[in-house]
């Protein structure tokens, strides 16, 4: 029922490689783009986004790229989502601009908006590092593998 946008696939993934990466090192989006398939032109315009946002810094240049601005460990799952997408609203009538048919005769917008507080607080308690960092394998694992073929 609630799924993630491509974008905020892009964003994670994004993240976790970058995350991976040596504190300051820059990525670029085509590096992201090719190494993980990613649309290179949805993927330029998510840290675009992510670094007008402040979660990551950019450097132009033909040198240039991105490198993560923030400690991820003080960022929530809620704040990438909002960076991305805008404020979570998981139906039509909580869009404070848009007017719902049926919204002078509904039952169901008090549930729904409690339902959807609830969600934010769910994704405000999650925090990136636990999303993106907490599954990156050690480098030493990572070298072994290489050197062994595995």
């Amino acid at each position: 029922m609630i799924r993630l946008s491509r974008k905020m696939e892009y964003a994670l993934v994004a993240l976790k490689y970058m995350a991976g990466k040596i504190p300051g090192e820059l990525t670029s989006a085509k590096e992201i783009s090719d190494k993980f398939h990613t649309p290179f032109d949805v993927t330029a315009r998510v840290m675009q986004a992510l670094a007008q946002k402040g979660l990551l810094k950019s450097e132009y240049g033909p040198l240039g790229g991105y490198s993560i601005a923030k400690d991820l460990s003080r960022v929530s799952f809620n704040d990438l989502l909002e960076m991305i997408e805008g404020p979570t609203q998981i139906v039509k009538c909580l869009q404070k601009d848009d007017v719902c048919d049926v919204q002078a005769h509904c039952n169901i917008a008090s549930p729904v908006q409690a339902l959807n507080q609830k969600l934010v607080q769910f994704y405000a308690s999650l925090k990136l590092k636990d999303i993106v960092v907490g599954a990156i394998p050690n480098r030493e694992s990572m070298n072994e593998s290489v050197v062994s073929g595995k």
